[in-house]
């Protein structure tokens, strides 16, 4: 599968479709699909007719997260560092979308997935949808800006929580602590989060960025400065003895012994 097909783009009128196309492996996000998907959101950047986008997964799936396959894998002379960098500026095109963006959660929604769908302006999650941070358990920690949002829409506890423990939680937890805003039946998920998009499309343009805007500048610079300390503190762990023990510790098949260096 190319990566054009990995991540689709399609329009129902004024609403955009972004919809991600690995249903095999649960639609988790490889360095190529990756750079497909934000071209998509740079390519929707220049589309003045398009009033509001739709973010969505084909399959059981919205996301896993990261193809664990490609963990701490960087191009040749690319260092931990620039590699996070590079990845944060691009994830801020969710944040500088000039249109609302809705997110259809359902099966895993986990990872950077989960952190990325919690930048965006909307999520409505199928019955079925389960969300989590497991970074920690491969050795790594979340560095996308989820633990931010998370702990501005809920707190410290829950922030803390899912961070480090890798707990999942369902769709009926979530909306619980305001994680999504809407629960409905996997099978009407996508004629939902549609019926959602199309009524933000029909509304005044201006209106709509006004308010949209207003909502995101609440916790916008709070996100920013977290993930510029999720940045330093992720090259620290790749470069750490305990990321190499772990690897080898998976490799031998036993359990790993960290030093905490």
């Amino acid at each position: 599968m190319s990566a054009e097909e990995t991540v689709l783009l399609t329009y129902d009128g004024p609403v955009a479709v972004v919809t991600m196309n690995r249903p095999d492996r649960h639609n988790a996000f490889t360095d190529a699909m990756d750079t497909r998907f934000f071209d998509v959101l740079a390519e929707l950047h220049e589309r003045p007719d398009v009033r509001c986008v739709v973010w969505r997964g084909e399959g059981k799936s919205f996301s896993s997260g990261r193809d664990t396959k490609e963990l701490g894998v960087r191009t040749k002379g690319e260092s931990d560092l620039e590699y996070i960098e590079q990845g944060h500026a691009k994830t801020a095109l969710l944040w500088t979308m000039p249109v609302p963006i809705v997110v259809a959660l359902k099966g895993w929604v986990l990872g950077g997935s989960f952190e990325r769908a919690l930048l965006c302006d909307m999520r409505i999650a199928a019955d079925d949808a389960r969300m989590g941070l497991p970074e920690t358990a491969h050795g790594v920690m979340p560095d996308s800006g989820g633990a931010a949002r998370i702990f501005q829409m809920v707190g410290h506890g829950l922030a803390a929580d899912l961070a480090l423990t890798g707990r999942i939680i369902d769709a009926a937890e979530a909306l619980q602590h305001g994680l999504v805003s809407r629960v409905v039946p996997a099978a009407q998920l996508d004629d939902n989060v549609m019926e959602v998009a199309r009524e933000i499309a029909k509304r005044s343009p201006l209106a709509v960025k006004f308010a949209m805007n207003v909502i995101r500048g609440l916790g916008l610079d709070a996100v920013r400065r977290v993930m510029n300390e999720e940045k330093l503190g992720q090259t620290a762990i790749f470069a750490s003895e305990d990321y190499q023990e772990l690897k080898a510790a998976r490799a031998e098949n036993r359990e790993p012994k960290f030093r905490g260096r």
